[in-house]
């Protein structure tokens, strides 16, 4: 599996909890921070989560 780069577009507040976790948990606690990740459903779970607030910037292969 490649990876993933995802990008912290939006801010959080004023959002729930669980997705406040959700970005820490993805390491993105800054507007623009961008990583990378692994390609693998856990992550795409918490990307799918979160995706009103963050975007996928590249996929590698």
């Amino acid at each position: 599996m490649g990876t993933i780069r995802v990008k912290l577009v939006r801010s959080p507040i004023d959002y729930p909890k669980d997705q406040k976790a959700t970005l820490r948990a993805l390491k993105l606690t800054k507007m623009n921070r961008e990583r990378e990740l692994p390609d693998n459903p856990a992550v795409r779970g918490m990307i799918r989560k979160v995706a009103h607030l963050v975007k996928i910037v590249e996929v590698k292969e």
